[in-house]
């Protein structure tokens, strides 16, 4: 799933923000009070909520190697 298809609402969250909600889901999906259309429903957010936090961490991953490459640089 490309971050274009990750609606604004769950772009906007922190990977904490973003972690919490995926916890509140499992304990729902959990739950046998949920039925199979919230429970499918539930599940597709967690997996987008998954695909936001990879890209955040891939975004901050690569700051990381952006600023040890300049740090490298100046020591050269």
């Amino acid at each position: 799933m490309k971050s274009k298809n990750i609606p604004p609402d769950i772009r906007a969250k922190s990977i904490k923000e973003a972690q919490n909600e995926i916890k509140y889901i499992i304990e729902n999906l959990e739950s046998t009070d949920t039925n199979l259309e919230d429970s499918i429903e539930q599940y597709n957010k967690m997996i987008q909520l998954n695909y936001h936090i990879q890209d955040l961490f891939r975004k901050k991953s690569n700051e990381i190697k952006q600023t040890n490459l300049h740090k490298i640089k100046k020591k050269l």
